[in-house]
């Protein structure tokens, strides 16, 4: 039965214990602590679980279906699937998309749209980086050219991610070639896969696995009412959906779950009878919940329906590089059965150890390289 109560109103401790119980009473053990990005015929069952729970989309107001979190409870909510090692869903859809359109979208848009994610319909990957476009992204040069009631779109994307198992894909295109500055010009089309024209195909990650894909558009039609917002004015929601990204990934998620299997590992070496590395190990725990703090700080911003600024960048860097930095003591600490690829069996304890340190590795470079990031808070924040 989906939720209707205000769980904001439960106390932490409740909530907390609520969010356990039903996890471990309903999340498939097979899937537990899966070693790779999952692919929503694996997970299907799951995702109509939590839509018939009403737990899908936990930061959604709760008049779009959504459980209308607070900041401080959805860490809670992250932190009890993450413990229980809950496989990270095809999740476009929930993080990027819906926000997007409950904030800018048309009331059939959201109607349509929202309701498909719900039911798991709709499976949404991101168009956005282009071969010379990538954190450069405003330099990107796929076209729509508007004929009668339908966008003609040509160009091409890269490391989209998980576009092979998706249905639905959000992208900037170009709509004016002539637009005075490179961020003008652009905007924001809603498409789907199925529609002819369209090729992927799929690229190996470090671990060799297909997650990445390049997406060909040629001369793919999609109807003028799947743009969003204005015409040419694309930026302005693209920067919006960055700062949603670079909050997805300053989430204390990826850190917590790190940070539990390197404490699984060290508690099975009998590592924390060292002293140097139990001080090592407590810095990363207080660098967890710093970025947790800083995390509900600007989630907090959100929930308000204010605006985040491009400070949000150190967000991203945090987590990112603290999440780099565990995973690397994972190895350091397993020594020569860290170049493993397989979980370790240590006792009672399965720890995935090299696959989180491949993991880790893109992750300073995805939702825009670090480098940048450091550039956008150097002149945008300090004005240096």
């Amino acid at each position: 039965m989906s939720e209707t109560r205000d769980m904001n109103a439960l106390g932490d401790d409740e909530f907390r214990a609520e969010i356990r119980e039903w996890v471990e009473a309903n999340y498939p053990e097979e899937l537990r602590f899966f070693p790779r990005r999952i692919l929503m015929d694996e997970c299907r069952d799951w995702y109509h679980k939590l839509s018939e729970k009403g737990w899908l989309c936990p930061v959604w107001p709760k008049e779009y279906g959504g459980m209308g979190l607070d900041p401080g409870k959805f860490i809670i909510y992250t932190e009890e699937f993450e413990r229980h090692g809950v496989a990270r869903m095809p999740d476009q859809g929930i993080v990027m998309v819906g926000p997007l359109l409950i904030k800018y979208g048309t009331e059939k848009q959201k109607e349509h749209f929202l309701a498909n994610i719900h039911a798991g319909n709709h499976i949404w990957c991101q168009g956005y980086s282009e071969p010379n476009a990538g954190s450069d992204l405003a330099s990107l040069r796929t076209s729509a050219v508007l004929e009668g009631d339908e966008y003609v779109v040509n160009g091409q994307k890269i490391w989209t991610s998980l576009a092979h198992d998706a249905s639905w894909i959000y992208m900037l295109v170009r709509t004016d070639k002539d637009a005075a500055k490179p961020q003008e010009g652009i905007s924001f089309l809603l498409c789907d896969l199925k529609t002819p024209g369209i090729t992927i195909r799929t690229i190996p990650n470090i671990r060799g696995e297909e997650e990445f894909c390049e997406v060909f558009l040629d001369n793919v039609r999609v109807p003028k009412e799947n743009l969003v917002g204005e015409p040419n004015r694309g930026w302005t929601m693209a920067k919006a959906l960055l700062g949603f990204e670079r909050i997805f990934v300053g989430n204390p998620r990826m850190c917590s779950y790190a940070l539990n299997r390197l404490r699984l590992l060290a508690e099975s070496l009998d590592a924390f009878t060292d002293a140097a590395f139990t001080a090592r190990y407590n810095k990363h725990r207080l660098d967890v919940h710093d970025l947790a703090a800083s995390f509900e700080r600007y989630a907090g911003i959100l929930k308000s329906g204010g605006e985040i600024g491009s400070d949000v960048s150190f967000l991203k860097i945090w987590a990112t590089e603290t999440y780099q930095r565990i995973t690397e003591e994972m190895v350091e600490l397993a020594g020569d059965l860290g170049s493993y690829r397989d979980d370790l069996l240590l006792g009672n304890n399965k720890v995935d150890v090299m696959n989180q340190f491949l993991g880790s590795r893109p992750s300073t470079i995805y939702g825009g390289s670090n480098e940048i990031q450091r550039n956008i808070l150097a002149k945008q924040v300090l004005g240096l």
